[in-house]
C-alpha cells in the first residue's frame, strides 16, 4: 500500500499546486445554476404564498402574524432538497414526510408558546392539509418545466474526457442522464490502440492526448475531465501545463479505489467523485451573489455619479478632437473578446495588433486625460459594462488583446485570470501594481494576484478591495 500511497500523493502535489486546486466541485460543477437555485427556494416559496393567500382570503387582509409565521416557515424549508433526480413515488413520500416533520415542530411550538391564539384555526387547519398538496403540484410542475429551464442556461457545456476507463465512462453516462447538467460530451481522448480502447460505441475517440490541448482551443471546449491513473505524474504535469494556455475548467476524476487513500478535498459530480482542479470561483450560488452585488453596486454608483459623468464627457469633447467614449478589445469571461468603454485620454486611439502601453509623461496623453488617468475617472463609464454582464467591479484588470496575446506565450497560467469576469479594480492593483507593466516579472506578479484572488474570494474581499480602492487612487500611486 505504501508506494501507491506515496504515488497518489506526489501526483496531487503536482495539482496543488495548479490554480484554485481545492475550490473546484461545489453543487454547481456540470450542473444548471438556475436550475439549482430554482429547485432550492420554489416550494419554501410555495409554503409561503399559500400561507398568505389563505390568510388573505379568510381573514380579508393579511395580519403582521402571517408574515412573521412565513419568515419562520421559509427559514425551516430553505434551502429545499434537491429532489428533481428521485423517483416520482420517492419525491412524493419526501415532500410529505418533510412537510409533517415541518407542521409538527410550528404546532408543538406554537401550542407550548400559545403563539396559536394569534392566528385563525381554520386558517391554519387549511393550511396544513393544503400546503403539502401544493407543494407536490408545484414538484411536478418544475419536473415539466426542466427542458425550458435548462435551455434558459444556453448551449450547453462542450465536455471532452482525457483517458478512456471505467469510470471516466461511467462519468460521462451520469452527465449526459443528469437532470441538473447543461452538458454534451463531445468525446475522449487517449493514446491507446483502438484494439486496446475500452470505448463504448456511443462516445468518440478524438485523437491522442498531446492533442488534447489543442482540441479543446478549436473546438471551444468548456470543461475537461482528466481520468487517467494517478501514477502517470509526468504525462499529468505536462498536460496540465498545456491546458492552461486555455479558458477550459479542468477537473480530476480519480480512481475510486485512489480516493480512499488521499486527503485532498474530494467532491461529486452526479455521485462520481471528482478531484477540483481549475474551475471558476463564480457558479452557482457564489455567481449569483457576485452578479448580483455588482448590478446593485454599479446602478447605485451611475446614479450617484451621473452630474459628474456628463461633466467629464462635456470636458473631454472640449479638450481634444475626438470620440469622447474611448473603445477598445479587451479578453472577457472564458477568453471572449469585450468592448470597453472608458473616456477618452489620449489623442490616439489604439486597438490594432500592437499596443504601446502608456508610459510617464507620455506625450500621446492630453492635459485633461493626464488628470483622468491619475484619479481614475476615465474608467467610470466601465460602470456600463458592469451593467451589461461585461465586467465585474472587482476581477482582473482586463488587458487589450495585443497584450494578452503577447503574454500568455511569456507567463504560465497567464489565461487562468479569464476565468472570471474581469473587474474595474482588483487585488493587484491594491497592491501597487496598477498601470505600465514594462517587464515580464511585473507582469507576472500581477498575474500572480488575479489567481491569488480566485482562489480566496469572498464577497467580503471584494468590499475590501473596493475600498483599499479608493485609498489607492486618493494617494495616486503608479496612474500616468
Amino acid at each position: 500500500m505504501m508506494p501507491l500511497q506515496s504515488t497518489a500523493a506526489s501526483a496531487l502535489a503536482g495539482l496543488h499546486s495548479f490554480p484554485a486546486f481545492g475550490k473546484a466541485g461545489r453543487m454547481s460543477v456540470a450542473r444548471a445554476p438556475l436550475l439549482t437555485v430554482v429547485e432550492m427556494t420554489f416550494e419554501p416559496l410555495i409554503l409561503v404564498a399559500v400561507l398568505w393567500a389563505l390568510a388573505w382570503a379568510i381573514e380579508g387582509r393579511l395580519y403582521p402574524q402571517y408574515m412573521v409565521l412565513a419568515l419562520v416557515v421559509f427559514a425551516l424549508t430553505f434551502p429545499n432538497e434537491a429532489r428533481l433526480a428521485y423517483p416520482r413515488g420517492r419525491a412524493v413520500v419526501d415532500i410529505v414526510t418533510g412537510w409533517l416533520v415541518s407542521a409538527g415542530l410550528l404546532a408543538a411550538f406554537g401550542h407550548v408558546s400559545g403563539y396559536l391564539d394569534y392566528f385563525d384555526r381554520h386558517v391554519l387547519v387549511t393550511w396544513a392539509w393544503l400546503a403539502p398538496w401544493c407543494q407536490i403540484g408545484g414538484h411536478f410542475a418544475l419536473r415539466l418545466a426542466l427542458p425550458r429551464l435548462r435551455a434558459l442556461q444556453g448551449a450547453p457545456k462542450r465536455t471532452v474526457f482525457a483517458g478512456i476507463n471505467a469510470h471516466g465512462i461511467e462519468l460521462a453516462r451520469r452527465l449526459q442522464q443528469d437532470v441538473y447538467c447543461n452538458v454534451r460530451v463531445v468525446g475522449f481522448v487517449d493514446d491507446r490502440l483502438d484494439e486496446r480502447l475500452p470505448a463504448p460505441s456511443e462516445y468518440t475517440v478524438l485523437g491522442r492526448l498531446e492533442e488534447l490541448p489543442q482540441l479543446v482551443k478549436r473546438q471551444r471546449i468548456d470543461l475537461v475531465y482528466l481520468a487517467l491513473p494517478m501514477a502517470s505524474t509526468p504525462r499529468l504535469r505536462a498536460m496540465l501545463d498545456a491546458l492552461r494556455d486555455t479558458t477550459a475548467s479542468v477537473y480530476f476524476v480519480p480512481d475510486p479505489f485512489v480516493t480512499d487513500l488521499i486527503q485532498g478535498s474530494v467532491d461529486s459530480v452526479s455521485g462520481m467523485p471528482v478531484l477540483g482542479v481549475c474551475d471558476s470561483p463564480f457558479s452557482g450560488a457564489s455567481g449569483l451573489l457576485k452578479r448580483a452585488s455588482d448590478i446593485v453596486l454599479s446602478l447605485f454608483i451611475l446614479i450617484l455619479i451621473a452630474p459628474l459623468f456628463a461633466a467629464i464627457a462635456l470636458a473631454v469633447k472640449r479638450s481634444s478632437p475626438g470620440p469622447v467614449i474611448f473603445r477598445q478589445r479587451r479578453y472577457g469571461l472564458d477568453g471572449e473578446e469585450i468592448i470597453v468603454y472608458k473616456f477618452r485620454s489620449m489623442r490616439v486611439i489604439e486597438d490594432g495588433d500592437a499596443i504601446r502601453q502608456c508610459t510617464r509623461g507620455d506625450e500621446r496623453v492630453t492635459r485633461l486625460g493626464a488628470f483622468l488617468r491619475r484619479t481614475s475617472l476615465d474608467e467610470l463609464p466601465q460602470f456600463i459594462n458592469v451593467l451589461q454582464g461585461r465586467m465585474s467591479i472587482v476581477g482582473p484588470r482586463p488587458h487589450p488583446v495585443a497584450l494578452n496575446e503577447l503574454y500568455r506565450k511569456l507567463i504560465k497560467g497567464y489565461m487562468q485570470r479569464h476565468k472570471v469576469r474581469p473587474g474595474l479594480t482588483g487585488w493587484a492593483q491594491i497592491h501597487g501594481l496598477r498601470g505600465e507593466t514594462e517587464s515580464v516579472d511585473k507582469m507576472k506578479a500581477r498575474i500572480d494576484y488575479d489567481l491569488d484572488y480566485l482562489r480566496n474570494w469572498s464577497l467580503r474581499l471584494d468590499l475590501y478591495i473596493i475600498a483599499k480602492t479608493v485609498w489607492v487612487v486618493v494617494k495616486g500611486e503608479n496612474a500616468h
